[in-house]
């Protein structure tokens, strides 16, 4: 072993110093360990790179060997269901992913909704492919800054899925089981019902808490009580019941009307012991932008304070289920 205060000397001022552990050499060979968690493939190769090119040109230094090493990321996932279709589970889902962004998680977004999927259009990425490296699929990143899955990136969007169950739970598992990397929190968007997807979800990739969305009305409730009672039995932590559609502000005259009822979500979480997550509004707005590829979350705070107060008490019931 000879003197390796030249190699700490050559790497003290990048700026990635933390991450490097002391050097060793030995009969000219240089060797480091990198600590490369957190970083993505570029970032990790830019520092090999740039540590390689500074050690080789120290004295005495004729070969250098670099090995990456990496916490694994423990990440979580968040199953968002229904009890039945058209509850706006979707835009729920993509605004509560924004959402935690902004909030600091590092979210990606699985849409598995294998047979109706609209996180593409939700997310503004219509028309990307993902890629694929060792047999896993690499998610696309969209502009808000969370990284998303999509049967819809896979298909053409005219193109009708006649699959059966195991297909469709197949096609799910290389969504979620994609090269996420850096993602601690994975929000899923299941599709609506209790099928197979569903049990496959729950059985393979274990949520660590579930978002059940419903309008006001009893039927839509009746349904959504089916969705959490999945759940309850599966022993999967329901995080909260998010009320949708609730309240409609007349954009001409102001008043405020409730076609499909008030409160209702709310006093059967009461009723159920399990925590009530908020309300979003019906609000041609939040339709606008949805259609346009503009969630309200990504928006000025008025417009994403709705789904920025249900992902502050998303990530606190996650915190209690760690405990």
């Amino acid at each position: 072993m000879t003197d390796s205060f030249p190699l700490a000397a050559a790497l003290f001022a990048l700026p990635e110093a933390r991450r490097i552990a002391p050097p060793r050499l030995s009969d000219g060979v240089a060797s480091v360990i990198l600590d490369v968690t957190g970083l993505g493939a570029p970032a990790r190769e830019a520092l090999e790179a740039e540590v390689r090119g500074r050690l080789i040109a120290v004295a005495g230094v004729r070969e250098v060997r670099i090995v990456q090493t990496a916490e694994k990321t423990e990440r979580q996932l968040i199953a968002v269901g229904s009890g039945k279709g058209g509850v706006g589970k979707s835009t729920l889902s993509a605004n509560l992913a924004i959402a935690l962004k902004r909030l600091g998680h590092r979210t990606g977004l699985v849409d598995a909704d294998i047979y109706g999927p609209s996180q593409p259009r939700l997310m503004a990425a219509e028309g990307e492919r993902p890629m694929a490296h060792d047999k896993q699929l690499l998610p696309i990143m969209t502009r808000f800054g969370v990284p998303m899955l999509s049967m819809g990136q896979l298909v053409a969007p005219e193109k009708a899925l006649a699959w059966r169950g195991p297909m469709a739970s197949g096609a799910l598992g290389q969504l979620v089981d994609a090269r996420w990397e850096h993602v601690d929190t994975l929000v899923v968007d299941l599709p609506p019902g209790t099928g197979d997807v569903q049990l496959s979800m729950i059985q393979k990739h274990r949520p660590a808490g579930a978002v059940v969305v419903s309008t006001p009305q009893d039927l839509a409730l009746i349904d959504a009580l089916r969705a959490i009672d999945l759940f309850n039995t599966a022993g999967i932590p329901i995080l909260g019941l998010v009320e949708n559609m609730a309240g409609y502000v007349c954009p001409h005259c102001g008043e405020v009307s409730d076609p499909f009822g008030n409160g209702g979500a709310e006093a059967e979480a009461a009723r159920l012991g399990i925590p009530f997550l908020g309300r979003v509004p019906l609000d041609i707005a939040i339709r606008r932008a949805s259609d346009a590829g503009e969630p309200p979350a990504a928006g000025e705070e008025k417009a994403a304070r709705p789904f920025l107060d249900i992902a502050e008490k998303v990530a606190a019931g996650l915190n209690a289920t760690r405990r």
